[in-house]
């Protein structure tokens, strides 16, 4: 790795992030204590992750011309894909080139921002155990394939995927689009609802068979140089996590797990993230009954149930991915049980305040992150509750507790 120079100086090392939300900006701020010049993109002005970075910039990252003209332009050092919604092609080729270091990889980029890519790769290629899946163009393919009466969708096995299962766009964010088919009826308002949350390819989605399983993790795994500048592998204790709608609502640090279903975790996320390979942080998602782990998602960036991290680690997920991507040493080690909570807008306005904080905060052992989005929507995450204790399940009745006493509202 260059040397880390001065920001704002011609020996400045410069970091681009290629989407700048909350978790960018936690990432931006752990890259400015270690000395990095910053820069922040986004699809609007003033993100979270902008109001930090030494440089703010506004683009629609999935237009390959300003994203090539603008990575020209500011000759990062390194670039930092933060979302899904990038033209990772452009990436590819001026990595390929030598113009740029993509992190982790730029193929892992582009594997991992749609679901196709990174379920053909873990089911098919790499042979790790997932649910059964099928790919549609069309609500009659996605009819088809959960019914077993058409071979035109494509996917791993052709039987049929059956009732319940989850659908997904193939491109997409946070749980948006994603639900779960219980009956013939919920069928086409299940399409419907994947069209309209897919963020980059639409017509496109994936079908997965429902796995019964006890619980599902976040297991964060680093890929980081060791002092003999040889890549290893650490995890971070395992994260508990609850979704509504495919979004994260809650999240704990340890999740209990047997030895056994542990190892097989680390096994299963050690041979993805070899595969894609680089440096950083890598948010694998897994399903979990008794000793049995399917994989699930792969995010190779900080991962939204990780925000836990902020309040149980000595480096958090953020600070993690930082010192990975610069090459420095990593510790994983958790500091505390501990558990987060999400904030909601629960109003549609543009000037926002927030009432509570002070109550929140007189919670014990609790702590708040306000992202600062310039605009609030119903069910857009605008902050998170943090909490520790010796007992998870206090750290989460409290954490859920400080997250109920913030109320934001529209300025009067």
């Amino acid at each position: 790795m260059p040397a880390i120079g001065t920001p704002l100086t011609p020996a400045a090392l410069r970091v681009m992030m290629l989407g700048s939300g909350e978790l960018g900006k936690e990432v931006l701020i752990a890259l400015q204590r270690l000395g990095i010049e910053t820069i922040a993109v986004d699809r609007y002005d003033n993100a979270p992750g902008q109001q930090v970075a030494h440089h703010a910039r506004t683009l629609a990252m999935s237009d390959p011309v300003a994203l090539r003209a603008l990575i020209d332009a500011e000759k990062p050092d390194l670039v930092v894909p933060e979302i899904e919604a990038i033209a990772t092609g452009v990436l590819e080729e001026m990595e390929a080139a030598g113009q740029v270091r993509v992190i982790p990889t730029a193929r892992a980029a582009r594997l991992t921002m749609d679901r196709e890519g990174i379920r053909r790769l873990t089911a098919e290629t790499l042979g790790l155990p997932t649910s059964p899946y099928r790919f549609c163009d069309s609500l009659a393919e996605l009819q088809a394939a959960i019914d077993g009466t058409d071979a035109t969708s494509s996917g791993h096995g052709q039987a049929a995927i059956g009732y319940p299962c989850i659908v997904k766009p193939v491109m997409s964010s946070s749980g948006k689009g994603q639900s779960k088919i219980d009956t013939p009826a919920d069928v086409a308002r299940a399409w419907d609802y994947a069209m309209a949350g897919g963020r980059v390819a639409k017509g496109r989605v994936i079908v997965e068979g429902f796995i019964d399983f006890d619980y599902e993790i976040t297991l964060l795994t680093v890929r980081a140089l060791g002092a003999d500048g040889r890549t290893e592998t650490h995890f971070c204790d395992p994260i508990g996590h609850i979704q509504v709608s495919g979004d994260y609502v809650e999240s704990w640090q340890p999740h209990p797990m047997s030895a056994s279903a542990l190892d097989k975790a680390r096994t299963i996320a050690k041979t993805v993230t070899d595969n894609l390979g680089g440096l950083g942080l890598f948010g694998v998602e897994l399903f979990v009954k008794g000793d049995e782990v399917w994989f699930s998602e792969v995010s190779p960036r900080p991962h939204d149930t990780g925000m836990v991290t902020m309040i149980t680690q000595w480096q958090s997920e953020f600070e993690l991915h930082a010192r990975a991507i610069l090459g420095l040493p990593v510790n994983t080690q958790l500091k505390s049980p501990g558990a987060s909570a999400v904030i909601y807008g629960g109003v549609t306005a543009q000037a926002m305040v927030f009432d509570g904080v002070a109550d929140a905060l007189r919670v014990p052992n609790t702590d708040l992150r306000l992202f600062g989005k310039p605009e609030s929507f119903v069910k857009r995450r605008m902050g998170v509750a943090l909490a520790f204790d010796a007992e998870v399940e206090v750290a989460r009745q409290r954490a859920k507790e400080a997250a109920s006493k913030v109320r934001p509202r529209k300025l009067d």
